[in-house]
């Protein structure tokens, strides 16, 4: 991917600076900007030239104090503009309040992230996820999923799902070419996945392959759903000593699972997945690839994630580009049978056990 970032001159380059160094502060002003309905309101009296101070003060029952302090930096940061005494949003600013995955992302980073990245430094001397401590006292944040307030959990999910969930109608019509009678849904979560294989096909069973606390919450789920009887779980923890997984999948599905481990801890899931194998069955990992992505915004996310698993979610994973996968796939004794691009940010490898002969 090419690299289109102009050469700033020193005065530009010293703004951006600054910019950096105060980026804490238009945060959380953004944050509240949305979460008092300041951008809401002035979006609203677009047609009337967008409201002053005073007005937004007097409809939302903020004082004029609080309601300048934030537009003074949201003006200053590109997020509204003002005319005369009149404020009205820019594009930014739109994008900030309306567009679904900006949303997604910035809860996520304010209700998740935010306390735990003051730690990072630490995080990254010691290899530990040092900034979990904000959330709960777990080794990694999987454990304690669970266990996380509502408003956490709901912007972990729908950090999670927003970048998955609109791949599953592409990736069940591909998977299911094969007719798989036993699916291993690894890394099930909330059973979300499971649930949509077997609304999909009447013939399949699912066994969701996670932790004992999410193995819980997802089983219910499906239960939940009237797939009690053809939904199953095995729990398991990667991280112990010999972790197994049983026998007789057609289909291993792994989503968004495995950049949540580091590559030696890769290669052991991978390992053990393939062990369990036969030569008939196949196991298909889905992730985003930070060296396939058509934009930068993109790939800045990617890597802006990787942070959060280095100080919060294990302290020893990251969002990969696919060259690593590629030679971990490799390593663990498995070989690429199909390579798909899945929507626009996902890829879809599609592996089988060396032993396999691969058709034409």
């Amino acid at each position: 991917m090419s690299n289109p970032i102009k050469k700033l001159n020193a005065v530009e380059a010293l703004e951006e600076a600054h910019r950096i160094a105060f980026a804490p502060f238009v945060f959380q002003a953004s944050v509240s900007l949305r979460k008092l309905g300041i951008l809401d309101y002035i979006f609203d009296q677009r047609e009337n030239g967008g409201p002053t101070v005073n007005e937004i003060s007097e409809n939302l029952s903020i004082s004029p104090y609080g309601v300048g302090v934030l537009l003074e930096i949201a003006e200053t940061s590109n997020i509204v503009l003002k005319t005369k005494e009149q404020y009205e949003l820019t594009k930014v600013g739109y994008f900030l309040n309306y567009n679904t995955t900006t949303g997604v992302n910035l809860n996520f980073a304010h209700d998740v992230c935010y306390k735990g990245l003051f730690h990072l430094n630490d995080s990254i001397k010691n290899g530990k996820p040092e900034g979990l401590k904000e959330l709960g006292q777990w080794k990694t944040i999987y454990e304690g999923l669970s266990q996380l307030t509502p408003t956490e959990q709901q912007s972990w999910f729908d950090f999670d799902h927003h970048y998955s969930d609109d791949i599953f109608a592409d990736a069940l019509e591909r998977i299911f070419e094969r007719k798989p009678k036993n699916l291993f849904d690894v890394g099930g979560n909330t059973g979300k996945f499971s649930i949509k294989c077997c609304n999909f096909d009447e013939d399949v069973n699912v066994k969701i392959v996670d932790l004992p606390g999410q193995l819980a919450m997802a089983l219910a789920n499906a239960e939940s759903h009237g797939f009690k009887d053809r939904i199953s779980g095995h729990a398991i923890d990667w991280l112990s000593e010999n972790p197994q997984i049983p026998s007789g999948a057609d289909l291993i599905w792994m989503c968004q699972f495995l950049d949540c481990f580091s590559e030696d801890e890769i290669v052991k899931i991978l390992s053990t997945c393939s062990e369990s194998m036969d030569d008939k069955a196949q196991l298909i990992i889905v992730e985003t690839f930070t060296d396939r992505q058509a934009f930068r915004a993109s790939q800045f996310i990617l890597e802006a994630t990787s942070l959060y698993f280095t100080v919060l979610a294990n302290g020893n994973s990251k969002m990969y580009p696919s060259t690593v996968f590629l030679r971990l796939i490799d390593k663990a004794g498995l070989q690429l049978r199909d390579d798909i691009q899945l929507g626009e940010y996902h890829t879809m490898l599609v592996c089988e056990k060396k032993t396999a002969t691969i058709s034409a």
